[in-house]
């Protein structure tokens, strides 16, 4: 097994022999210690170490996969080295490294831009986190259903706050003008309203928009069940899938093996 089969077997997320997650767990430890520094405001010496040993790992495991591309690319010579930088997790990977020559070299005025790009680190998580990556899996064969429901709640939001903007025409007594200045604020309300969140900034005060905001917030709950039970039926099968999988890769390992 030449040199680069082996690094790409070490660098897979999710890989089967134990001594290889050792490099997931690594990876993880990369992200967590580079996301860490983003929760505080304050800069301490220890961030900048924080931030220096997760950029290097980030460096090295782009290299890595680089140089291994050609191994999950559909092109299987020079061209899978070309195509990798602009695959969507290649991007992602190389926006989060950025960050490091401001790290370097503080005079480059990027800090808000640097700090915002080190968000992105979240994302690599992807690839080493399986249960995340189970549902992203069923996220995108569900697509087409999700993107239905999603289309279907958008139109009744925007069909909602339509209604109300124009039935809600008293005047807020406190304040003396609309409850709804305007068409976003009537969009925001309907929003809120659906997904039942109701974060009380913002609520009718005539007889007939309480009964538009009552019969709104009980189709909002049927609307947004949709997709709870749609990625909850796909979860469970896509588990199903991986576990018949395992179970007859196994089988076909220990009849190898005889």
């Amino acid at each position: 097994m030449e040199l680069r089969q082996i690094i790409h077997k070490i660098i897979m997320p999710n890989s089967k022999k134990k001594c290889y997650k050792l490099y997931d767990l690594l990876m993880l430890i990369a992200i967590v210690v580079g996301i860490f520094p983003l929760m505080f405001r304050t800069h301490i010496k220890l961030f900048w170490y924080f931030d220096l040993f997760s950029s290097l790992c980030f460096i090295v495991d782009y290299i890595l996969r680089w140089v291994t591309a050609d191994f999950d690319s559909k092109h299987k010579n020079w061209v899978a080295f070309v195509v990798y930088p602009f695959t969507p997790m290649a991007i992602i990977d190389l926006l989060s490294i950025l960050p490091v020559f401001n790290l370097l070299n503080p005079t480059f005025k990027v800090v808000r831009v640097s700090r915002l790009l080190k968000i992105l680190r979240i994302f690599k998580i992807v690839r080493y986190f399986k249960p995340l990556e189970i549902i992203l899996a069923v996220v995108r064969k569900q697509s087409n259903i999700l993107l239905t429901v999603l289309s279907l709640a958008l139109f009744y939001i925007f069909f909602t706050a339509l209604i109300m903007f124009n039935a809600e025409e008293d005047l807020n007594p406190e304040t003396g003008e609309y409850l709804f200045k305007n068409f976003f604020d009537a969009f925001y309300w309907a929003a809120c309203t659906l997904t039942t969140v109701g974060y009380g900034d913002l609520y009718p005060i005539s007889t007939i928009g309480r009964v538009i905001s009552i019969i709104s917030s009980m189709i909002g709950i049927a609307i947004i069940a949709l997709p709870s039970g749609i990625i909850t039926a796909g979860y469970m099968d896509e588990l199903r899938n991986r576990k018949k999988d395992k179970h007859k890769n196994n089988k076909e390992t220990e009849g190898d093996k005889k």
